[in-house]
């Protein structure tokens, strides 16, 4: 997500949504009772209600929203925001009910009265580039870029000129290029210690590559993807690439299972643990609540309920009493297994008797 403007003071941020992830963490981020503003498209019948054929335009209008709730599709890539209308062109009333769909490029306001130390985390994690080092690998037959992401972007940290006969293309792969392109992964490797490695280029020679390697601990991290030029430009379209995306999203399960598992490693020793919304509501009330974990389907069903306000008021009691709030995607075994809990628990300070 990319920020344009953030006011802490008066809560708004405005952003831009570069991806499918921004559109994720922003329903998480926006509660009922947030405003919402922004250009949005306004469908507009033309001609007669008798006529048998209506010609429907859609124009686009500024709105601003207070949000009664937000949706995102079974696809993922648009996010449906609801609410009654604060500001908005001469025909359409105050108080009608209107909605937004936020997709990518999507320029929003989003203004909250108060914005909560877990939503700020969320928030930073969701306008930097956060996780681990990927060490890129971008080449031909010819020419190797070698890259390293970095927390905005990412460094160019050398180039390879190979030195080869074109009358065979597969001749490539005999060539001491491949040795070279080699040792130099295992040199970044050694010296970065990335998680993980991806070789692409525009046609065949990442296979090639990858096949020629002989390291196995690096064969391990290596993912590969597909490029249409060979040059430092095509690092941004490598990092854009569904398989690089798919690596940051396994990382992120990860970081989330392992959290899920803490939770369940205490429930199974019967010690500092509470879950369900009644046994957590009473720990966070007593300050008890050392890190709360809740899944995102649970936040959804709380909202289509109506139920929302009593599982916000328990997340801003552990924000007030210094506890961590970590927010688990259901998608995933973590995810399913803390829904099966009641979609929330938390790790506490102290044990707690709930009998």
């Amino acid at each position: 997500m990319k920020r344009i403007h953030f006011d802490p003071k008066k809560g708004e941020l405005k952003a831009e949504i570069e991806n499918r992830d921004d559109l994720w963490h922003l329903g998480q981020l926006i509660d009922p009772g947030d405003r919402v503003k922004g250009k949005t498209l306004r469908k507009i019948k033309l001609g007669e209600k008798d006529q048998r054929t209506m010609n429907v335009i859609k124009k686009p209008v500024f709105m601003e929203l207070a949000v009664e709730k937000s949706d995102l599709n079974d696809s993922a890539d648009q996010l449906r925001i609801s609410g009654t209308v604060l500001e908005g062109p001469e025909d359409v009333p105050k108080g009608a009910h209107h909605t937004f769909t936020l997709e990518e490029h999507s320029i929003f306001t989003l203004v909250k009265e108060k914005w909560l130390s877990f939503q700020l985390e969320k928030l930073k994690e969701a306008l930097e580039v956060k996780g681990p080092a990927i060490l890129i690998c971008i080449l031909d037959r010819e020419e190797a870029f070698f890259a390293l992401t970095k927390q905005h972007g990412h460094d160019i940290l050398s180039q390879l000129k190979g030195n080869v006969q074109k009358k065979d293309d597969h001749d490539f792969r005999e060539n001491t290029f491949y040795r070279e392109i080699g040792k130099m992964l295992e040199e970044y490797d050694q010296r970065y210690a990335p998680q993980h490695i991806v070789l692409a280029s525009p046609a065949f020679w990442k296979e090639d590559l990858s096949e020629s390697l002989k390291n196995e601990s690096l064969k391990k991290k290596i993912t590969l993807a597909t490029c249409s030029s060979v040059d430092p430009g095509a690092v941004n379209e490598v990092l854009k690439r569904p398989e690089v995306k798919s690596i940051l999203e396994k990382d992120r399960v990860a970081r989330e299972m392992e959290q899920v598992d803490g939770l369940l490693a205490e429930i199974a020793k019967d010690r500092n643990a509470a879950y369900g919304i009644k046994e957590t509501k009473l720990a966070a009330e007593a300050g008890a609540v050392k890190v709360l974990l809740v899944t995102d389907s649970f936040i959804q069903k709380a909202r289509q309920e109506k139920r929302y306000g009593e599982l916000d008021a328990v997340m801003k009691v552990v924000d007030r009493m210094k506890g961590e709030i970590h927010l688990i995607g259901s998608g995933h075994d973590g995810g399913r297994k803390l829904d099966g809990l009641g979609g929330i628990g938390a790790i506490l300070r102290y044990k707690l008797n709930f009998s």
